[in-house]
């Protein structure tokens, strides 16, 4: 994810050290923002309905997700 807009959500770094003393980092960056801002979106309209609608919900929760990264990018230019 090289994306400056795009995140990682929840990025994780580990240091290991083995029986000989090396010492090696690795990064695992999990899922992104807008996935996460989707979810979180996806969540909300799930809550508010009856009936499930999968390709709608997916469709409009990624629509503001899309929605938030814009902002978020907006506000970033304003600093």
């Amino acid at each position: 994810m090289n994306n400056p807009n795009n995140p990682p959500a929840f990025p994780v770094s580990e240091t290991y050290t083995n029986r000989d003393g090396d010492v090696t980092s690795e990064t695992k960056e999990g899922m992104s923002l807008r996935d996460y801002f989707a979810a979180k979106a996806m969540q909300g309209f799930a809550s508010k309905e009856n009936e499930i609608w999968p390709e709608r919900f997916a469709n409009n929760a990624y629509r503001v997700a899309d929605a938030m990264l814009a902002e978020r990018e907006k506000l970033s230019n304003k600093d």
